[in-house]
């Protein structure tokens, strides 16, 4: 009997990166499934909506022909939970630096404490470690040059949202 390998890639993904692609690539290749869970606090107002952000994110997975990822929102839950409920025992954070490991860390442990699921981090490709939704959504604001950080859907996508 075959065990089907399932993890989530958590982020709010506001918008998708292309370090948040290259994580997501190669969660795929280590699990038979992936969960992208667009994790949505109402308390924080995002730039983009919970389901612009999922359409964005399944273009993009479309585009590169990722099957085995599906992504889902999810508002005012644990990510354990979730995790719960869909039957997933691993979490796939990327890493750019010391900085996330530093962030990431407590969360993981905590995870694992509430409910068994482990986390497993990945490190971040080189070219994106200055990448960050936050960093792309200011410098889009500014009219700077974000291309060859994210789709060319996201970054029209940030030009309509941002510049008048």
């Amino acid at each position: 009997m075959s065990i089907t390998r399932r993890c989530v890639c958590p982020g709010s993904y506001d918008p998708v990166t292309l370090g948040h692609l290259d994580i997501i690539r190669r969660a795929a290749v280590l699990y038979d499934e992936v969960v992208v869970a667009v994790l949505h606090n109402p308390a924080k107002e995002g730039l983009f909506t919970p389901q612009e952000r999922l359409q964005l994110i399944d273009a993009e997975l479309a585009d590169a022909g990722l099957s085995t990822v599906q992504a889902l929102v999810f508002e005012n839950r644990l990510l354990v939970d979730v995790c719960a409920e869909m039957g997933i025992g691993a979490i796939v954070k990327g890493l750019r630096g010391e900085t996330d490991y530093s962030y990431e860390l407590p969360m993981a442990v905590m995870n694992r404490r509430l409910s068994g699921v482990e986390t497993l981090f990945l490190p971040g490709d080189p070219a994106y470690t200055e990448v960050s939704s936050s960093l792309m959504k200011e410098v889009a604001r500014f009219g700077g040059d974000i291309s060859g950080l994210v789709t060319p859907r996201v970054h029209e996508a940030l030009r309509a949202r941002c510049l008048p």
